[in-house]
């Protein structure tokens, strides 16, 4: 039987100089007993994979709105994409691969319905504007409760990487930063291949000093980034990738944005405004019938108020979700 503090000591032997090792983690708000068995983040890491809230990003959109089609990415799938690679990473590196993939798997919980347009929609709409990363973090802090009422309560670490895995601020520990490269590296290839698989792009499309220099499909593409970011990282207290291969990933991020995330094809003017239309008079509904929030959401009001409710079960909700509370809320039924 391995117990934690076998697996502790093993952190202190193995890990780089430079890894986050449990066993001196700043800790959690509240304060728990240990576990006898996991370190304090795998912990984090299952109560993430348990948790409701990861389960919804199965049918929240990644790119393509609602789509028809098995193999297309959702924002579940994308996560489990941006573990594995951070995972690998994590690995060559010596870093923490528990702390890693705890907060690759909940990078993304505060995300909206209908992906980054649903956010932009929400910030629009909401007074105190909307980021998907501070959401996420308010997610594992507040809103997903356990069989006791109590929040995830996940350590500093896990937080502070799920919170700035996107924005100005990086990460503390190099295992944030790492889901942080992967995060990037993950939507843009397999965005392209869901966009080569939707017709949107064709192979010849793509820009070819990125075919050149990073690799002509799926699987070379992120190889040479991993094994690049691994190579200029190593031995180093920051996360660093070179500058052809920065240059590279940037210039099919910006062909992504221009080709396929601002696409008139894969998001209709009119669709958009569908949405638009569908997450405000959502977010007025509740704003006025707040009764017809959930009873875990009405006992909230008076800690967060009723707004920040309000945007919470708003961002809370898959597309489906979201599709259908708008039909049974505003569109009339026939007479039966």
């Amino acid at each position: 039987m391995i117990l934690r503090e076998q697996l502790e000591e093993r952190e202190r032997n193995i890990l780089s100089v430079f890894a986050a090792k449990s066993a001196e983690t700043k800790g959690r708000i509240q304060v728990e007993p240990k576990c006898e068995i996991r370190t304090e983040y795998q912990r984090d890491r299952d109560r993430i994979i348990h948790s409701k809230s990861l389960r919804r990003l199965m049918h929240k959109t990644q790119v393509f709105l609602s789509p028809e089609g098995d193999h297309f990415r959702t924002r579940l799938t994308h996560t489990l994409e941006v573990a594995q690679i951070a995972r690998t990473i994590a690995r060559g590196l010596g870093l923490n691969e528990d702390l890693t993939e705890a907060i690759a798997m909940g990078h993304d919980l505060g995300h909206t319905p209908f992906g980054h347009n649903g956010e932009a929609f929400l910030d629009e709409r909401h007074p105190g504007g909307f980021q998907h990363n501070v959401q996420s973090l308010r997610v594992v802090d507040y809103l997903e409760r356990n069989q006791y009422g109590r929040a995830m309560n996940l350590t500093f670490e896990v937080r502070d990487g799920i919170l700035n895995h996107t924005g100005l601020n990086k990460p503390v520990t190099l295992e944030g930063q790492a889901v942080r490269f992967s995060d990037r590296i993950a939507y843009i290839n397999h965005d392209i291949d869901d966009a080569i698989r939707g017709g949107i792009i064709s192979q010849e499309d793509l820009p070819k000093e990125c075919i050149l220099g990073l690799g002509d499909n799926h699987r070379k593409r992120i190889d040479t980034l991993v094994r690049d970011l691994i190579q200029n990282s190593d031995g180093k207290n920051e996360m660093k990738m070179s500058e052809p291969s920065l240059e590279l990933m940037d210039h099919l991020r910006n062909f992504m944005f221009k080709n396929v995330y601002h696409s008139k094809i894969v998001k209709k003017d009119e669709e958009l405004d569908k949405i638009r239309n569908m997450i405000f008079f959502l977010y007025d509904y509740f704003l006025e019938n707040p009764s017809k929030l959930p009873k875990e959401r009405l006992e909230m009001i008076d800690e967060f108020g009723l707004a920040e409710v309000v945007k919470d079960h708003i961002a809370g909700m898959t597309d489906r979700y979201a599709v259908n509370m708008f039909n049974e809320i505003f569109v009339p039924k026939g007479w039966k």
